[in-house]
């Protein structure tokens, strides 16, 4: 056998275990909070219907136009001043990126900076440590929907999944896809921090949770996305769900490489550099 069939395989029994696990561990109080009301956790809400506006076309000759039309276009840190993200609308509506991506914090400014535009608003929520409760995670993006979010990008609990607590990591997710639903949630996995295994067990608990994508990195973690990620993600998920890279992407080169992995967003702060040929220096 192939070392390639041998790692397919691999990655479909560890998703097959992990599938079976969940089922067989969820309950009232895997979410450990208050209450069950929409938190999720008394059931899974799969979303195994391709989305062609979620998962896009996997081209990988995108012309400038097209590749902008993927880029959630990012600016999260914490002192970002109201002067800095009024550029980054600009820059968004100028260059014609699918999104802004802001602090929660940012929301209704964005909001109202691209009025009229085609332009979207993504909220990060329990960011950039994922470790919040379930409860304060719903509740943060219920209040950037509430501000004017049009998608949001929570980070995964990581400590839960290292636990292998996977009840709680699918219920952590759910909660957030109920609190906003029908509006796309995407998951952050920070791949920095993980192993392959973990890479695949999370990908399949946050498909199983109804998450609209899973997506690499923070940008404020260990590394950022890697084409081999892409790849594993995009395995793990199939085709019905998006995969996002996010984390060092900073020349159309790389992130046309991670298109052709797997990738139907990407999450740049190199966004202009990206798209007009240049090399970007951009954190994120």
């Amino acid at each position: 056998m192939s070392k390639n069939l041998e790692f397919e395989n691999l990655v479909d029994v560890i998703a097959a275990r992990v599938r079976e696990r969940l089922g067989s561990s969820i309950s009232h109080d895997s979410h450990g909070d208050e209450g069950c009301e929409g938190c999720g956790s008394c059931g899974i809400t799969p979303r195994y219907q391709p989305d062609p506006a979620v998962v896009g076309p996997q081209r990988t000759d995108l012309s400038p136009k097209e590749l902008a039309g993927i880029i959630d276009h990012t600016y999260l840190k914490p002192d970002a001043t109201r002067e800095e993200i009024e550029t980054l609308c600009k820059e968004a509506r100028q260059y014609g990126f699918f999104s802004v991506c802001v602090n929660s914090t940012m929301v209704h400014l964005a909001k109202s900076m691209l009025q009229g535009s085609s332009v979207k608003v993504c909220a990060v929520v329990g960011f950039p440590l994922g470790a919040q409760t379930s409860g304060s995670k719903a509740y943060e993006a219920r209040e950037a929907v509430r501000c004017g979010a049009d998608e949001i990008d929570m980070v995964i609990n990581v400590g839960a999944l290292k636990s292998l607590d996977y009840a709680l990591v699918e219920a952590d997710i759910n909660r957030v896809v109920k609190a906003v639903q029908p509006r796309i949630v995407k998951v952050i996995l920070e791949t920095g921090s993980l192993c392959n295994t973990e890479k695949i067990i999370a990908c399949a608990l946050s498909k199983a949770a109804g998450a609209h994508f899973v997506k690499t990195s923070t940008g404020f973690g260990p590394g950022g996305a890697t084409v081999d990620d892409i790849k594993l993600m995009r395995r793990v998920v199939g085709p019905e769900i998006g995969v996002k890279a996010s984390g060092g992407v900073r020349d159309a080169k790389t992130a046309l490489a991670m298109v052709q992995a797997g990738a139907s967003r990407l999450g740049l702060s190199s966004s202009i550099a990206v798209v007009t040929g240049k090399k970007g220096s951009g954190y994120y």
